[in-house]
């Protein structure tokens, strides 16, 4: 594969991301052909690098992970990315680093509040060395923080911007989503908003501060639905596998399993009810349009209930989605999906390539975005802490190898 028919090819972006905020926003800019430099202090200072299970020889482990094992999640975050080393806390990695900033165009951060000013390499002192970088910023709670001092992760985020409130059923606690919702939205935004960025200094020849908060994000996204005004109507914030302004619509238990079901336009709501041989409720005041449906949706569900407990999951979804056209479909665990032929065949998931997998075999996140001309994927694998040194600062910054073998052992890379 040609690096250049990607369409971020020639961009070069400078990585001070860790955890998974960071790391999947510049894991998404590396999949789209951007050269993506992960700088980490010597010896490694990404947190994923620690997270279970870990993989070696001895296959997969949950417990201490050894010298000869790697962690699963850089595995699958670490991709298209190359691994340099620097001490950002002393002076001459700091200079290194704005030697390095001077031939990029992005810069990427996700540390604790604070940091990147600590440290002396925040936007103010990246763009006094390149006026048109790109500086992305991912925190927690905004910049500055809206909660001083509190850690910033996925689940306190999650709690805070009311997320967890309108997840779950009525009569239970809040539920937090079983991914990290929070961690994987906010990079979305924050790709987004650089390569805005990027496509405005082609305009103006200026960088610019690109800021998202994960809070901000997933707060915007709690406002798409009208909670306040539901709450005021008498409506549970929290309506479990059911979504009651677009009822029918929900997931609905089977002989063996679960199926999720929509039928809130009228051909479909047709189509449920000759499917269920209960066409007569299309004319029950009750039943007869959305409003109605939306006001007495615990009843119809319970009707729809009584007809799927007597199916299979593959006798109604034949009956709704095969015969009648109406959307349906079977809850599927994550290891169907994991291991999908058609998800890998696009592209979406795909098997992790690394020398420390051996046998096992471990799907991760892949590229789902398509071009008509370009290509965008994952291809390149995870490699060792500073793997790219000798290319990156020998290479780019051109220092001889006893200016490296020197700041090797003062221990800058």
């Amino acid at each position: 594969m040609n690096v250049e028919t990607r369409p971020l090819a020639g961009i070069r972006v400078l990585d001070l991301t860790v955890a998974l905020s960071g790391p999947y926003a510049t894991l998404l800019l590396g999949g789209l052909g951007a050269e993506v430099i992960h700088i980490e202090a010597p010896g490694g200072s990404d947190i994923a690098r620690t997270n279970p299970p870990f993989v070696g020889p001895r296959g997969v482990r949950f417990d201490h992970m050894a010298e000869d094992e790697v962690s699963l999640s850089i595995v699958n975050r670490g991709r298209n990315k190359k691994s340099v080393t620097l001490d950002l806390k002393s002076e001459k990695g700091r200079a290194l680093f704005f030697e390095l900033a001077k031939h990029a165009d992005v810069v990427v951060e996700n540390m604790s509040e604070g940091t990147a000013a600590r440290l002396g390499v925040a936007y103010e002192d990246a763009r006094r060395h390149n006026p048109r970088i790109v500086y992305a910023s991912i925190n927690a709670m905004g910049d500055p923080s809206m909660y001083p001092g509190l850690k910033g992760m996925d689940i306190i985020v999650q709690a805070l911007s009311g997320f967890m409130e309108v997840t779950g059923f009525a009569d239970g606690p809040p539920l937090r989503a079983g991914i990290p919702m929070a961690d994987m939205i906010a990079p979305l935004f924050a790709v987004s908003g650089l390569l805005a960025a990027l496509i405005e200094r082609g305009r103006t020849g200026e960088g610019q501060h690109v800021k998202v908060s994960m809070l901000d994000c997933l707060a915007s996204m709690v406002a798409e639905e009208h909670f306040d005004v539901m709450l005021e109507h008498g409506y549970a914030m929290r309506s479990g596998n059911y979504h009651d302004r677009l009822a029918p619509f929900g997931v609905y238990p089977t002989k063996d399993g679960h199926v999720a079901i929509v039928a809130f336009q009228p051909a479909w709501m047709e189509g449920l009810m000759e499917a269920m041989g209960r066409s007569d409720l299309l004319q029950d005041p009750r039943f007869s349009g959305r409003g109605p449906r939306m006001r007495n949706a615990t009843a119809l569900n319970q009707i729809i209930e009584a007809w799927t407990k007597e199916r299979t999951s593959d006798e109604v979804v034949s009956e709704l989605r095969a015969k009648r056209s109406v959307p349906a479909a079977h809850v599927r665990k994550p290891q169907d999906v994991l291991h999908d032929p058609l998800l890998h065949a696009s592209g979406a998931v795909v098997y992790l390539q690394h020398p420390a997998l051996r046998d096992v075999r471990a799907a991760g996140m892949g590229m789902p975005i398509r071009f008509s001309r370009s290509k965008a994927e994952f291809d390149q694998p995870t490699t060792n802490i500073g793997a790219a040194n000798d290319e990156i600062l020998g290479g780019l910054l051109k220092l001889p190898p006893a200016a490296m073998a020197k700041l090797r052992a003062e221990g800058i890379i």
